[in-house]
């Protein structure tokens, strides 16, 4: 459904992307993960168009989404931006229907089938009963819960997502990749999404794309990328990675440099 192909981006003489190559499938979550300054959020923000690409491709079903009109490319892709400051004035209900813009007519009017998308995506997201309320007034986790909606009012097959859970406690860090997962599933979306947490990572995606320094260094399962060496090297960190106590998942946790690297 998306297809990253040969993506290089530089910022004035740094090149901060290298060839960068990934595809993710409907109903696929895939995790961007790496070390700061990696170039994570630069990708995710190249793949929505908010940052141009000095080469490569972006596609979905054969269609280049970095040539299209914004609007147009509004209906392929959506996107929930780390932490930003939304209107604190605006309701949740009018900020959740800004995810129709790219569908209103040229006089920019809600239809009904627009409201009742609207709805349907704050009932995925677990929130129609913040509908009412002010965006000033809500705690961080319920303010990710509503550009998460915002998003899918956009309807699109498409999901990006830049380190959403940044500023989440674990609470709402879990409760909210939950809510991805099912989506991605439930929906048939494909989801990328930049991650901090490898721990969250581990657990919540179904394959991992290991950037350092702007290029891929790994690509697979959570298995197949999240070994001691990889990481131990990407992170300049000696780890261990052990299983998950609870879950069928993995766990990395720091090592000091005398302890064994194991899996």
């Amino acid at each position: 459904m998306l297809r990253i192909e040969n993506l290089t981006v530089s910022y004035g003489p740094r090149r901060v992307l290298h060839s960068v190559s990934l595809d993710v499938q409907s109903g696929e979550v895939v995790a961007l993960i790496g070390p700061n300054g990696a170039g994570k959020s630069t990708l995710v923000r190249v793949a929505s168009g908010i940052v141009p690409a000095e080469v490569g491709i972006v596609r979905t079903n054969g269609d280049d989404l970095l040539t299209l009109p914004s609007m147009q490319r509004a209906r392929h892709l959506a996107v929930v931006p780390q932490a930003v400051s939304m209107p604190a004035a605006f309701t949740v209900w009018e900020t959740v229907l800004l995810g129709r813009t790219p569908y209103l007519n040229f006089l920019g009017q809600v239809s009904a089938a627009d409201e009742a998308i609207a709805c349907r995506a704050l009932a995925k997201v677990d929130a129609l009963e913040l509908a009412g309320r002010r965006v000033g007034e809500l705690s961080g986790g319920e303010q990710q819960r509503v550009l998460l909606a915002r998003a899918l009012a956009q309807a699109t097959p498409i999901l990006l997502l830049d380190e959403p859970t940044s500023n989440l406690d674990l609470h709402y860090q879990v409760s909210f990749m939950e809510t991805i997962q099912a989506l991605a599933r439930q929906d048939d979306l494909a989801v990328l999404i930049a991650l901090h947490d490898l721990n969250l990572a581990a657990r919540f995606a179904d394959r991992l794309v290991l950037l350092v320094d702007g290029e891929v260094k790994a690509s697979g399962t959570p298995q197949q990328v999240l070994t001691p060496e990889l990481i131990s090297v990407a992170y300049n960190l000696p780890v261990q990675v052990v299983p998950h106590p609870f879950e069928d998942a993995l766990l990395v946790l720091p090592a000091s440099p005398a302890s064994p690297r194991r899996r």
